[in-house]
């Protein structure tokens, strides 16, 4: 962890000091990168933000999350529990399986076994933003979106598969949790939907700026490869070039590629979120490197298929 502090240390005062030689050119990328939000991801992304808290409110997730407890149980050789997570992470989207993840180990309601098996399949993105937002907003084709959802959750469960036999030291006893849903009201819930969605346009943000402060490195590569390169650093901003510089078939299987790495922008989230754990930073980002490579095995498959 104190490397990984030390490495952000050095991004951040690298990134502060392009902005303070530059001021104009940066406010300008924060402006596109708000506009890429709010043209992009804040249409498809708010209203099923906000409808799929009204199902979690009605129980609906933890309904069909139980259907599923004991297949995810035997699959995955981890706590019924996570079939839970992975439903709830999957029509949410990144991160909130790594910190629902992070919030039942540090309960004491999973075993650390179970949290590092249950990271490999429980960090997904949400179906909106691939169908809406990349699909439909960047790729101008619903049936590429489907693709790409299709693939990143078969992604998933295969490479929770591959990670089934991690085995940790466990630290601790499991207990009973009442998976009951908390009852909102209205306006709870669209209250905690625009705030939602107002950080993941901060975020954004952020990183279009990151990704600026990287543009001498990334301009050494091809348009075809820097777009992935972004990508590697926030999804949005990498799928956005993705669709400028690339095309049909490849666009799709380089967004999926993205789109299951998360980014570096979703890997920091989440492995703060995850700390409560001691995972390794290495064996999560090698997880998510795996998903990305399984989903765009999947995404071959599926292009060549259709």
């Amino acid at each position: 962890m104190q490397k990984y502090k030390i490495f952000l240390t050095v991004l951040i005062v690298y990134v502060l000091l392009n902005m303070v030689i530059f001021p104009d050119m940066y406010m300008s990328v924060t402006l596109n990168g708000l506009t890429a939000w709010a043209l992009n991801v804040l249409p498809s992304v708010l209203p099923f933000i906000f409808f799929t808290k009204v199902l979690s409110s009605l129980g609906c997730v933890e309904r069909v999350s139980k259907i599923f407890s004991k297949p995810c149980k035997k699959l995955f050789r981890t706590s019924p529990l996570s079939a839970y997570v992975f439903f709830t992470s999957i029509i949410s989207g990144y991160p909130v399986g790594a910190k629902m993840t992070a919030d039942l180990y540090q309960s004491g309601h999973i075993t650390k076994s179970d949290a590092f098996k249950m990271t490999s399949f429980c960090s997904t993105s949400g179906p909106m933003f691939i169908i809406g937002a990349v699909g439909i907003g960047m790729l101008a084709n619903p049936i590429y979106g489907y693709i790409m959802l299709t693939s990143h959750i078969l992604g998933a469960f295969f490479n929770g598969l591959l990670y089934r036999n991690i085995n940790p030291k466990d630290d601790g006893k499991k207990t009973e949790l009442n998976l009951a849903s908390k009852k909102a009201n209205f306006a709870e819930m669209v209250t905690d939907s625009a705030l939602s969605i107002i950080t993941v346009g901060a975020i954004i943000a952020i990183f279009f700026v990151v990704i600026t402060s990287f543009a001498p490195i990334f301009n050494l590569f091809p348009p075809e490869i820097s777009c992935v390169l972004e990508g590697l650093i926030e999804i949005t901003k990498g799928c956005i070039d993705i669709s400028g510089s690339l095309s049909g078939n490849i666009a799709v299987i380089a967004c999926t590629f993205v789109i299951s790495f998360g980014g570096l922008s979703t890997i920091l989230q989440s492995i703060a979120m995850l700390d409560k754990l001691n995972m390794p930073i290495w064996l999560f980002i090698l997880q998510k490197f795996t998903h990305a490579v399984i989903s765009t095995a999947f995404a071959i498959l599926f292009v060549l298929l259709v």
